[in-house]
C-alpha cells in the first residue's frame, strides 16, 4: 500500500480536529507547568532527508542537519502531567522555548530538568535548571571496570541519596519535607564526595584526561544543577521521567521506521502526547480518544474541559 503523500496528510490532520485542539491546550497548560523536563531521541523523516540531500548535492549547507523527537514532560502545579512530542528540525531547548513563550508572566521561573547537553537549554526565557543525576552517575558506571575502588565509593554515595528519596515517597512526603530530608540525610555524604573528589585532582592523584577523571570532572562541572533537590523544594534527582517518555517514540521508530512527511510526523506528535499524558494521568487512552471523537463540537468550543483528567466531568454532564 502506498504511503499518503503531503496532500492526503492535510486532509489526515483536518481530520483529527479534535485531538488536535486538545494538544494545542496541552502546549498551553504545560507553559504554566512548575517543572519541565526535556530530551532528544534520532527521529526520520523523509521529506527532510531529501531536502538535506539535494541541498548538500547542489554544494549548499542545510541550516539543520539533526532530525529529532523531542519529550518534553511538564508536571502542573495540581500535580497533572503533561507530555508532549514535537519531531523535526528543531532541539528540546527550542521546543521547549516555544512553550514557554505561552507562560503567564506573573508566574516565577519553573524548573527544567534534562542532561547537560548544551542544546537542551533555552535563553529566552529564564529556569532554574536541575541535572541529571543518573547521567552523572553512568558516567562513572561505565568506567568501573578500569577504576573499580573510586567508582564504587561514587556510586555508594549517590545510592544513599536515592535511598533517601525513596523513603521520601513510600513516606509520602511534602516537598518542603523531602527537602530537609535531603538538606539534612544527603548532604554531607555529598559534601563529602565533592571534597574528595577535589582533593584527588589537588594531589594529582587521579590523571584529568584519563576516563575516571572525565567522568569525576562531569560531576564537578555540572554540581549545581546535579544537586539542585538540596536548595529547591520539588526537584527531581533526574530525567528518567522523560526518558520513560522518550521509549514511546523510541518504540514507535523501531516498528515503523520513519514519517513520509512533517504533516504525518504531526499526527504521529498528536496521538502519542495525548495518548502518553493519558498514561501519566492514569487515564484509559483508548476511551479518552473515543469521547474527543465523540464530542468534536464540543471540544473544540472549550477544550480545556476535555483534558484527560476533566474530561469525565463533561461527559457526565452530556449525559
Amino acid at each position: 500500500m502506498p504511503l499518503p503523500d503531503a496532500t492526503q496528510w492535510d486532509l489526515v490532520v483536518q481530520a483529527v480536529p479534535a485531538p488536535r485542539a486538545v494538544f494545542g491546550e496541552l502546549i498551553r497548560q504545560a507553559g504554566q507547568g512548575d517543572l519541565l523536563h526535556c530530551d532528544d531521541t534520532r527521529a526520520k523523516i523523509l521529506s527532510l532527508i531529501v531536502a538535506r540531500n539535494q541541498l548538500e548535492a547542489a554544494g549548499l549547507a542545510p541550516e539543520a542537519k539533526a532530525i529529532n523527537t523531542s519529550g518534553i514532560v511538564a508536571v502542573l502545579a495540581q500535580g497533572q502531567h503533561v507530555a508532549l512530542y514535537f519531531t523535526g528540525h528543531p532541539h528540546a531547548g527550542q521546543n521547549l522555548s516555544d512553550i514557554l513563550a505561552q507562560r503567564d508572566p506573573a508566574l516565577a521561573p519553573p524548573m527544567q530538568m534534562s542532561d547537560a547537553l548544551a542544546c537542551n537549554f533555552v535563553s529566552e526565557f529564564a529556569t532554574i535548571i536541575g541535572k541529571c543525576l543518573t547521567h552523572g552517575r553512568r558516567q562513572i558506571v561505565d568506567v568501573i571496570a578500569h577504576f573499580p575502588q573510586p567508582c564504587r565509593y561514587v556510586i555508594e554515595i549517590l545510592a544513599k541519596v536515592y535511598a533517601n528519596d525513596a523513603h521520601c515517597r513510600e513516606e509520602k512526603l511534602s516537598s518542603e519535607q523531602r527537602l530537609l530530608t535531603h538538606q539534612t540525610h544527603s548532604a554531607p555524604p555529598l559534601r563529602e564526595l565533592k571534597d574528595r573528589i577535589n582533593d584527588q585532582f589537588t594531589k594529582r592523584l587521579v590523571e584529568p584526561n584519563s576516563g575516571l577523571g572525565k567522568a569525576l570532572n562531569y560531576l564537578l562541572k555540572h554540581w549545581d544543577g546535579l544537586t539542585l533537590f538540596l536548595r529547591q523544594a520539588g526537584a527531581p534527582l533526574d530525567n528518567n521521567l522523560c526518558e520513560r517518555a522518550l521509549k514511546r517514540a523510541i518504540l514507535h521508530r523501531k516498528n515503523s521506521l520513519f514519517y513520509k512527511t512533517l504533516k504525518g510526523a504531526e499526527v504521529g506528535d498528536i496521538y502519542m502526547s495525548l495518548i502518553h499524558t493519558c498514561q501519566l494521568c492514569r487515564v484509559n487512552p483508548f476511551a479518552y480518544l473515543q469521547a474527543l471523537h465523540g464530542h468534536a463540537k464540543e471540544v473544540l468550543a472549550q477544550a480545556a474541559w476535555w483534558l484527560p483528567w476533566n474530561y469525565r466531568e463533561q461527559l457526565a454532564n452530556a449525559e
